[in-house]
């Protein structure tokens, strides 16, 4: 009896069907068993990723070389224990998946790391960059929180420093964030670090008096205001010349830890040209003169005061960097430890 095509070709397709799904079932078994039999050997690798997560940070707790760096540098601190933490935590997980016959993978994996680790630097370089210079910055520590600072075109007084940006306050009390990045490139001048600082100003005097007296004068007023320091020694030199003059220079130190620069400035100033007033060294004639037909009296000056002005040091902006510091969210990388 002759059998239908059509019948025939359905019982083998039947029967093909049957095959792949029995053989795939076969697989499945086979698997199941497999993973069943590494169930151990997948237990031992879970407890040496436990292991090393404990192991790294006991040790990354109580190694003492990091515990003689947290003292000056609390930041560095934190961050070399965290690699030192995260080194152990990777060698375990190797070992686990050297353990369950998984090397192949591990060596996809580190190159995959390494591609995404290159993207992302890429990508993350402004914030990489300020990264890496907050951490130099920390270690070289140019500056300490209430200095007084120019950084390129800005002034003011540290706050703190972050692992992103320099926090300053300006002269005017607002705050003023730097990148890490720019600071660290940029011209660092530091006002605070040296306690004695130097000022100076300038006074024109005429020729109707004698100039080696009129600097005399000066100086001896200098040197009389509170807050001038004797070592080192006032002066006083001639800066210019002209046909109605000379430019005297008078240079000063002060203690800065004391006294506050603008405000001893000030009252040298004050004091000099008061004392050169009363020994009759005035200020030379202006080029151009108006003749008045009547006699208009001699112009008055109004008295100065003998009186001495306040020349202590100026803590208001320092009380608004402690505040702020106070609020200052993030770990600051210039914190001393306790």
């Amino acid at each position: 009896m002759a059998i239908d095509p059509a019948v025939a070709a359905k019982a083998v397709e039947h029967s093909t069907l049957y095959l792949r799904f029995a053989t795939a079932l076969d697989l499945m078994e086979a698997k199941l068993v497999k993973l069943v039999a590494s169930l151990p050997l997948l237990l031992v690798a879970i407890l040496i990723v436990l292991f090393s997560m404990w192991f790294g940070s006991l040790v990354a707790r109580r190694m003492r070389v990091l515990t003689r760096i947290a003292r000056s540098n609390p930041y560095m601190d934190g961050l070399l224990r965290g690699i030192v933490r995260g080194l152990i935590i990777l060698a375990g997980v190797l070992v686990a998946l050297d353990l369950l016959g998984a090397t192949s993978l591990v060596g996809a994996v580190l190159g995959s790391a390494g591609v995404v680790g290159l993207v992302l630097g890429f990508a993350f370089k402004d914030i990489a960059e300020n990264y890496v210079a907050g951490v130099l910055l920390s270690l070289r520590r140019p500056f300490a929180p209430g200095d007084h600072v120019r950084i390129d075109s800005h002034e003011g007084k540290v706050v703190s420093l972050t692992s992103r940006a320099t926090v300053l306050m300006t002269m005017d009390g607002n705050h003023l964030q730097l990148p890490n990045s720019l600071v660290f490139k940029s011209v660092l001048l530091n006002f605070s670090r040296n306690p004695r600082r130097r000022f100076e100003f300038e006074t024109n005097v005429g020729t109707q008096a004698s100039w080696h007296d009129a600097m005399d004068a000066g100086l001896a007023a200098l040197v009389s205001v509170d807050g001038v320091l004797a070592d080192p020694a006032p002066n006083v030199l001639i800066k210019g010349l002209a046909d109605s003059g000379a430019t005297l220079q008078f240079l000063a130190w002060i203690d800065q830890t004391r006294n506050d620069l603008g405000k001893v400035r000030s009252e040298a100033m004050r004091r000099v040209r008061k004392t050169l007033r009363e020994a009759g060294i005035l200020p030379p004639d202006p080029v151009q003169k108006v003749m008045l037909l009547r006699d208009a009296g001699e112009q008055e000056h109004a008295p100065e005061t003998s009186l001495s002005r306040d020349t202590s040091v100026d803590h208001a902006l320092d009380a608004q960097v402690g505040r702020a510091r106070e609020i200052e969210d993030g770990k600051d990388l210039l914190d001393a430890p306790p």
